[in-house]
């Protein structure tokens, strides 16, 4: 069984027992989290699309841990006209562990 979930103004699809990193969540480390916007269900053969959906769809999920990614870096530059930028970003992470899929 599967699900494609929308957090963070993405999209992922998700299988029960996955561990993935989502942008940063506001709940604690060992919380249970439901994600009620689900896109869509399938299970071999079945498949359910939400417009734009699933009802009664869910999905639950550990939170295992936050974190901050690797840094980037990123520079601008103009050539021949003396300006140049750099900065640097390090994303911040949730990661979760998905429990169970209900489907609606």
């Amino acid at each position: 069984m599967y699900a494609v979930i929308k957090s963070g103004g993405k999209q992922h699809r998700v299988e029960p027992g996955e561990v993935l990193r989502l942008e940063k969540l506001d709940a604690e480390t060992g919380a249970i989290i439901d994600f009620d916007r689900v896109m869509m269900i399938g299970e071999g053969e079945q498949v359910k699309i939400g417009e734009p959906y699933v009802d009664g769809g869910k999905v639950s999920a550990e939170i295992m841990s936050h974190g901050r990614g690797n840094k980037i870096t990123v520079i601008k530059m103009k050539r021949r006209k003396h300006y140049r930028r750099q900065a640097g970003h390090r994303q911040s992470y949730t990661e979760i562990k998905i429990t169970e899929i209900v489907g609606g």
